[in-house]
């Protein structure tokens, strides 16, 4: 965005005589002064503070983290505790011993049946095999399952020697009981015998012997109706009755481990007081000091380096693009010391923005660094300073806040609140850019809140676990941020108005607002001026938008340029109307005095309505030191006619100047007399209308009028052009075309020779 500097209202007038605007040891300063700003704001962050501290003796003051930190030791004790607090592990196995005693009568059932073998070899087989039955029952069950990884080496381990410790020995006279038994009582048996060891062993079991505690009374419930069948499965009952609930190492040890691994990190946040102020300090609170950094003694100056080397590398990118660019680019538009100063106070207060915010931050308002209203240097440089420079600063503010916003000290960048932040900062500069108003500023203010909101809840909802709470607050903040970066942009602008002489694209839309007072007054009292005030503007617009001047100045500068007519409207002869002309009945010197006056009294005029100085200088340097011939001549005439000596000089009859000082000063000067020459021509060809604006150019340049201001031949070629295609545009219903001409004088011909 192009913009012009007038002298400074007050604190830097006092400078500009001394030419320190271009002195390069003041840039040097300046430049200095953006490594020292940049360094202390990262140093903060990147730097941490030493203290004097010796082993046993007392603190002196409160010592902070200066970053987030995970404490060993208080996590190890952590895990610990944690480990400590699980249990031996006794997993529930199902055994399904209801199938071991169903076995059992089976085989009973068998014997019983076999004539071959005696009543006494009965009995033997009975007393050596019954008890082998849990072991072969126990290890078939382990080998069954010691590949399903359901249940671990060492469960296996403990349920042998558990059963093996609780095994019951059957009474002796059982076993005489048994070879008794018919099919049919051995049926009803093992139907009661399933469901009593069935139901004992559904619920989990530690000591057998309560189990076992608990057999009488179901089987004396059953339908039983024998002593001996009740007795018999009693003891077969107790007999295969186990413990079901193991101690299991593997899974203990595991599940301790899982604890351990499950316990959150004890961290040291960035703030936290690590020691207090008289506070004696440990061999412990020693050595956490000296991993945090913190001693003195141990003090290393790489930070410090690294901190000043980046904030080397910032200013150089933004010196690289912001100075060597616009050289390239536009010579005439090389940064002075009052830009370099201007984005110095602008660097600092969006510096100062970010560390406010971030001091504010805390755990119960984790998200309030997205209220820093970051954009409002960003949309400083975009309205103030041109574009490209904002797009450079807002990468700067970028990496700078992604450094100084990073509450969490995790990393050397928050590269999420990095994202948020260009998000934000190329938001504000795109959507201001084009500002003729300030509503705009407004409206950009939504913009950054709008697609600020956008990125910060894209980045909750693809984080782990979104929280609603949390993006709640983040978007409420965001939201906020905004509408008080328009807030403070609109607030801060007329500072940087005033104090640096900034003539904003904002400030010169105001001033073409009709209803300015001098305007009205301009409109009603010489209406001739203020529509040739208007026709000056369109042509000097487009001269300056063609060279890269400031096209807006150039227009808004043209509708004042002639104000000082109002004091004496008749006298020029856009006012006239066709009457008479007071000029006829005067002295050509005092006819010149008049006319001359209106630069003088136009600038007077505007600076008692607080004009900004440009356009001061335009209503006064527009004629420059310019020559009036017509009064001059006139006056020899009438001395040679009277027969006297003339007494004036060519220097009584000019403009007391100064000639313009700047590319728009002398493009309305030359607009001024190109409308007023075609104007006073009744029908021009092209070929006049080129012929005048080459003529007052010439003239103009011949004259050293365009001496003082940066204008090159080829931009008064550009400009030449521009003039004659806009005016051509302005004028096109009074301009005779060289075709139209050719036509008429061919139709002409023929009627002739008709």
């Amino acid at each position: 965005m192009n913009r012009t500097r007038s002298g400074p209202a007050g604190i830097l007038s006092s400078f500009a005589a001394a030419g320190w605007k271009q002195s390069a040891a003041v840039k040097g300063l300046l430049l200095l002064a953006f490594v020292l700003l940049f360094y202390f704001s990262l140093a903060t962050r990147l730097v941490p503070e030493t203290y004097d501290i010796t082993l046993g003796a007392k603190s002196e003051h409160d010592i902070k983290a200066p970053h987030q930190a995970t404490d060993e030791k208080a996590t190890l004790k952590a895990q610990e505790e944690a480990a400590e607090k699980i249990g031996a592990i006794y997993p529930y196995v199902a055994l399904h011993s209801e199938n071991l005693i169903d076995s059992i009568l089976v085989r009973i059932d068998q014997l019983n049946q076999d004539d071959q073998v005696t009543l006494e070899q009965k009995i033997e087989i009975y007393r050596t095999e019954l008890p082998d039955r849990v072991d072969q029952f126990i290890d078939t069950f382990i080998s069954a399952n010691s590949g399903s990884g359901v249940y671990s080496a060492s469960l296996f381990e403990e349920m042998k020697k558990a059963v093996q410790a609780q095994a019951y020995r059957i009474p002796e006279e059982t076993f005489y009981k048994l070879p008794k038994l018919t099919t049919e009582q051995i049926a009803e048996m093992r139907t009661v015998g399933r469901d009593v060891v069935r139901r004992l062993m559904a619920d989990p079991i530690t000591d057998a012997e309560a189990a076992r505690a608990k057999v009488a009374e179901l089987v004396n419930g059953s339908s039983l109706a024998l002593k001996t069948q009740r007795e018999i499965v009693q003891e077969l009952s107790r007999f295969v009755l186990t413990p079901n609930k193991f101690y299991d190492k593997e899974a203990t040890e595991e599940a301790k481990v899982q604890a351990k691994q499950n316990t959150p990190l004890v961290v040291i946040k960035q703030g936290d007081v690590i020691v207090k102020a008289g506070q004696v300090i440990d061999q412990e609170t020693y050595e956490r000091l000296d991993a945090f950094g913190l001693l003195q003694e141990q003090r290393t100056y790489w930070p410090q380096l690294g901190a000043l080397m980046l904030a080397v590398l910032f200013m150089l990118a933004l010196y690289s693009y912001a100075e060597l660019t616009a050289s390239a680019a536009k010579p005439a538009m090389k940064r002075t010391n009052v830009d370099w100063l201007m984005l110095l106070f602008i660097f600092a207060i969006n510096i100062l923005v970010m560390h406010l915010v971030a001091l504010a931050h805390s755990e119960a308002w984790p998200y309030i660094i997205y209220i820093a209203p970051l954009a409002l240097g960003s949309m400083l440089m975009t309205l103030l300073i041109d574009v490209q420079t904002a797009m450079v600063g807002s990468l700067l503010f970028t990496i700078h806040a992604s450094i100084v916003m990073n509450v969490e000290q995790t990393s050397l960048f928050d590269f999420r609140f990095g994202f948020v932040a260009a998000v934000v900062l190329f938001t504000s500069v795109l959507a201001i850019h084009r500002a003729s108003q300030r509503s705009a500023i407004l409206k950009a203010g939504i913009m950054v809140s709008l697609f600020g909101s956008f990125a910060v809840t894209a980045l909750t909802l693809v984080g782990p676990d979104p929280d609603r709470a949390q993006l709640v607050q983040s978007v409420g903040f965001m939201l906020a941020s905004g509408l008080l970066t328009a807030v403070l942009v609109i607030g801060i602008m007329p500072f940087f108005e005033m104090t640096f002489g900034i003539l904003s694209a904002l400030k010169l839309v105001e001033l073409s607002n009709p209803n300015h007072p001098l305007l009205r007054k301009l409109l009603t009292e010489t209406p001739g001026t203020y529509h040739h005030s208007l026709m000056v503007g369109n042509l000097s617009e487009a001269a300056a938008e063609s060279v890269g001047a400031n096209g807006l100045l150039c227009r808004v500068g043209s509708f004042y340029h002639d104000v000082g007519k109002t004091k004496r409207p008749l006298y020029f002869i856009e006012n006239q109307n066709g009457g008479d002309n007071p000029h006829d009945k005067l002295d050509p010197k005092v006819s010149a005095s008049i006319i001359i006056a209106h630069a003088r009294d136009g600038a007077e005029m505007l600076k008692a309505h607080k004009l900004p100085k440009q356009i001061r200088d335009i209503a006064e340097q527009h004629h420059g030191t310019t020559f009036l011939k017509f009064f001059y001549y006139k006056a020899v005439k009438q001395a040679e006619q009277a027969g006297v000596e003339n007494e004036w000089t060519e220097d009584d009859f000019r403009y007391p100047g100064p000639k313009a000082q700047s590319k728009e000063a002398a493009i309305v000067g030359i607009a001024d007399s190109v409308e007023a020459a075609v104007r006073s021509l009744g029908a021009p060809t092209v070929e006049q209308v080129e012929s005048i604006i080459a003529k007052i150019i010439k003239e103009r340049l011949d004259d050293g009028q365009l001496s003082e201001c940066d204008l090159t031949v080829r931009e008064l070629n550009q400009i030449q052009e521009t003039l004659k295609t806009t005016v051509i545009g302005m004028f096109h219903s009074r301009i005779k075309y060289p075709e139209e001409s050719a036509v008429k004088n061919d139709n002409d011909k023929k009627e002739r020779e008709a």
